[in-house]
């Protein structure tokens, strides 16, 4: 398929969740690797999917404003417990976070469990459909991401061991339904650990190159090859993140940077 003929009314929107996502995802991947913590995006996107989930069974559309009302109540619960847990059990908060991860992604099958659609459902949630984003679902996202980028910018060191998984909830809630979990996961860690051990002020700049470029290259490569968007993104991300990573190792400077 000639990339130049496909319909701009399907990628750009794509490319602009792509961007969204990418904004709130970068700082918060630095942010989670810093503290230990990698698998809490998978565990608080998989709550929010379980909230969006059990909004479509009793009735409301998913992309709607109840389902996202259901989503980030599940992920800010999810998001409360994960802060008193790390309160209170620091010591295992990464084997806390993934039972938490691995209860609702049961939890999802067995309400799913008597739907006829319920496979592909599950499917959609975490393979996501990029190339099908809503004005709508761009629209509340772009007021989320405006949202997280005035708090994280300028208050984020006075929000908190609280604020933090608040904010965390709230930004996940939206992307997995925009991206779906797969691709909210990719974006939030693979351009921080391909960027660690650059120089502190050097590690934004690359990861928002890393995660934007992948996007915009991945969403060029499904086209041409017909192959499922998500997954060749998730893939590109991988390799470019791979190549940033391999970089650092030619600068003439070494050993790890803190991050940001």
């Amino acid at each position: 398929m000639n990339l130049l003929s496909t319909d701009l009314s399907i990628l750009w929107p794509a490319l602009i969740a792509g961007i969204l996502v990418a904004i709130s995802h970068v700082p918060l991947g630095q942010q989670v690797l810093a503290r230990g913590i990698v698998f809490i995006d998978l565990a608080i996107a998989q709550v929010a999917g379980l909230g969006v989930i059990a909004a479509a069974s009793f009735g409301l559309p998913i992309e709607g404003w109840g389902a996202q009302a259901a989503a980030g109540a599940a992920a800010l619960a999810g998001a409360l417990l994960l802060t008193w847990t790390e309160r209170r059990r620091p010591e295992i908060q990464e084997a806390l976070i993934g039972i938490l991860f691995i209860l609702a992604s049961t939890a999802q099958i067995l309400v799913l469990a008597n739907d006829p659609h319920g496979g592909e459902n599950l499917k959609d949630l975490l393979a996501g459909q990029i190339l099908w984003v809503s004005g709508a679902q761009l629209f509340r996202t772009a007021v989320l991401t405006a949202v997280f980028a005035l708090v994280w910018f300028l208050w984020r060191e006075r929000i908190g061991r609280v604020g933090f998984y608040v904010l965390f909830a709230l930004v996940v809630t939206a992307s997995v339904q925009l991206v779906g979990v797969y691709l909210v996961f990719t974006t939030l860690i693979v351009p921080a650990v391909a960027t660690y051990r650059y120089a502190a002020r050097w590690q934004l700049t690359l990861g928002y190159a890393l995660a934007i470029g992948s996007y915009l290259a991945g969403l060029a490569a499904s086209v041409v090859t017909d192959l499922p968007s998500s997954a060749v993104i998730v893939w590109m991300m991988a390799v470019l993140g791979l190549l940033v990573h391999l970089g650092w190792s030619v600068r003439p400077s070494s050993g790890p940077q803190g991050a940001n």
